[in-house]
C-alpha cells in the first residue's frame, strides 16, 4: 500500500497537533488528531495492482458505486453521441483516478465552479470539474472528474501530449467526488445503477470489433 505525496502534509499536520495536544491537554485530547491523521493515511492510499491490459476493455477510472449509465451527446471532445458512466466516490473509497484505456492525452480542460454534493444531479454541471480527452487508434475517451461538497481540489499529475497506459494512476480528487467515463455510443456497457466498482479491475466497457 503506497499514499500520494499530496497527502504527507495532512498527516503530518495532523501528527503535530496530536503532539501538541498531548503536551497541553494529555492523551484524551490527543488522540482525536492521530485518529485524523490515520484516516488521512488511509484516504491518501494508492493501492498496487495489477491491471489486465486489454485494448477491447474499458476499465474503470475510480473505485466507487455507480450513480447511472446514461446516453449523451459530447460535444467538448468526442463530437459524436456517446454513452456516459457516473461513478460516486464516498470518503471510504481509494480516490486516485486510473486510464480506462491505453492511449495519449489530446484535451484538457478545467472549469470553476461550485462544491454541489457530489450525488447531486446538478453536480456534474455546477461543480469544479477536470476533463481529459484520451484517444488511440481506435477510439477517443473523455474522463472527467467533478468535485463534491468536500473537495475543495482536483489534483492532477498529466499534461496535453502525455501518454497513459491502461490503468495508470494520473490524478485525484480530494475529499468525495465524482467521476464520469464517457464513450462512444457504439461501446457495450457491462455496469449498471449501484454496481460497486474499482479503478483499474472493473470492466465497464468492452469496444465492439
Amino acid at each position: 500500500m503506497r499514499i500520494v505525496k499530496q497527502g504527507y502534509p495532512f498527516i503530518i499536520a495532523a501528527l503535530l497537533l496530536a503532539v501538541i495536544c498531548f503536551a497541553v491537554f494529555g492523551p484524551h485530547i490527543a488522540v482525536i488528531p492521530l485518529v485524523l491523521a490515520c484516516y488521512f493515511a488511509y484516504f491518501f492510499r494508492n493501492p498496487y495492482r495489477i491491471v489486465a491490459k486489454d485494448d477491447a476493455l474499458l476499465y474503470s477510472p475510480a473505485d466507487g458505486t455507480v450513480m447511472g449509465v446514461t446516453e449523451v451527446y459530447d460535444d467538448e471532445f468526442l463530437n459524436a453521441d456517446a454513452k456516459k458512466v457516473t461513478i460516486f466516490l464516498s470518503v471510504f473509497n481509494v480516490h486516485v483516478n486510473r486510464s480506462p484505456a491505453e492511449g495519449m492525452i489530446k484535451f484538457q480542460r478545467y472549469t470553476v465552479g461550485n462544491y454541489l454534493p457530489a450525488f447531486n444531479k446538478n453536480a456534474a454541471f455546477e461543480n469544479e470539474r477536470f476533463a481529459i480527452g484520451i484517444e488511440n487508434d481506435r477510439m477517443k475517451i473523455l474522463v472527467i472528474q467533478i468535485a463534491g461538497i468536500l473537495a475543495r481540489r482536483i489534483d492532477n499529475w498529466v499534461n496535453l501530449g502525455n501518454h497513459l497506459e491502461q490503468g495508470e494512476v494520473y490524478g485525484m480528487i480530494k475529499f468525495g467526488s465524482c467521476t464520469e467515463l464517457i464513450v462512444p455510443a457504439d461501446v457495450e456497457i457491462l455496469c449498471k445503477k449501484g454496481d460497486k466498482v474499482k479503478g483499474g479491475i472493473t470492466v465497464l466497457g468492452r469496444i465492439k470489433r
